[in-house]
């Protein structure tokens, strides 16, 4: 027999205390947090301290201008956001079938995959299940990884790193993912019969922001080959200003080769002939291991991984926590 008597009912946990810790963490005031949640704060106050009686430990500091969450605080609030997202979803899936509908599915993935593997994933389930809502992100890993740690991602397609915290976490790796460099069609340097890294380092660059992984990789390679980094540097995240700013120029990119074929066969832009000594990490198919996915999880992921023998010739694995409902 189940044993039901778990702390929190011991303790008589209300959603309203979740509610209030996740407020106090994001406004740093508790009058600002009764506010949002439309309570005195006397009874805001009131439901913090039962809740650090019942829990015997404090779970904010006092400041003289404001509350910052201690050790303890930060683990009850991380998983008070886990519990509100999943009661949320709960609702969510409850008025999807009361309204004829599957549900909802939250999906997110870094570029590359992002423009490879999500189209035909999407139209695969929308062939079969056209009222089940999909919503897509495309981020870097570090801020997919945090939103599915908080509940508001089911699945991700991204890349995890040694910073990571993985304990909770079901990986299963994808592919590596090469890059390539990128210029406008008809750029000076494709009347070059033979290209090397070192007609390169003269050259204008668009790159990633220093600290990202493509920008390490890329810097890298110029000192392994003894030579010194391109000066000539802009630095931006946004595919769309690199886009726009390598049509009107001769300035140069490195981007990985699923974003540059997409360029090239919308004609915008040209892959440079030259294979690179540089290669991002690979990526692959991330859920959390202490939640249960959602039938239009399930769907999503079913259909996730037919792409991926489409698109990448990878053979994914058949879980339980995946397999039809």
């Amino acid at each position: 027999m189940a044993n039901y008597m778990h702390w929190f009912l011991r303790a008589r946990l209300k959603t309203r205390q979740l509610l209030l810790l996740v407020a106090v963490a994001e406004e740093g005031n508790i009058h600002r947090a009764a506010q949002v949640l439309n309570m005195t704060q006397p009874a805001a106050s009131k439901l913090l301290k039962d809740l650090e009686d019942a829990l015997e430990v404090s779970l904010f500091e006092r400041l003289p201008r404001g509350m910052r969450p201690t050790w303890y605080g930060e683990t009850m609030i991380r998983h008070a956001r886990v519990a509100l997202s999943s009661l949320n979803q709960a609702h969510e899936e409850l008025v999807a079938a009361k309204n004829g509908q599957f549900g909802k599915v939250n999906v997110g993935a870094i570029t590359a995959p992002g423009l490879a593997l999500l189209p035909p994933t999407v139209a695969l389930v929308k062939r079969e299940h056209p009222n089940l809502q999909i919503v897509l992100e495309v981020e870097t890993s570090d801020v997919l990884i945090e939103r599915l740690n908080q509940g508001k991602l089911d699945i991700l397609i991204a890349r995890l790193f040694a910073r990571h915290d993985k304990s909770e976490l079901r990986y299963e790796m994808i592919t590596d993912e090469p890059v390539c460099v990128i210029a406008r069609p008809g750029h000076p340097l494709f009347g070059e019969k033979a290209l090397s890294l070192s007609d390169f380092v003269d050259s204008g660059w668009i790159l990633s922001p220093s600290g990202s992984v493509l920008r390490h990789r890329f810097d890298l390679m110029f000192q392994e080959a003894g030579l010194p980094a391109p000066a000539n540097i802009t630095e931006t995240s946004s595919l769309m200003f690199i886009t726009k700013m390598l049509q009107q120029s001769d300035m140069l990119s490195v981007v990985a080769t699923d974003v540059a074929r997409y360029y090239a066969d919308h004609g915008m832009m040209s892959i440079l002939p030259i294979v690179l000594p540089c290669q991002m990490d690979a990526f692959g198919l991330i859920t959390r291991r202490d939640r249960l996915l959602s039938p239009a999880a399930q769907v999503m992921v079913r259909a996730l991984k037919a792409s991926i023998m489409t698109v990448y010739g990878k053979q994914m694995s058949v879980d339980l926590d995946d397999a039809p409902v």
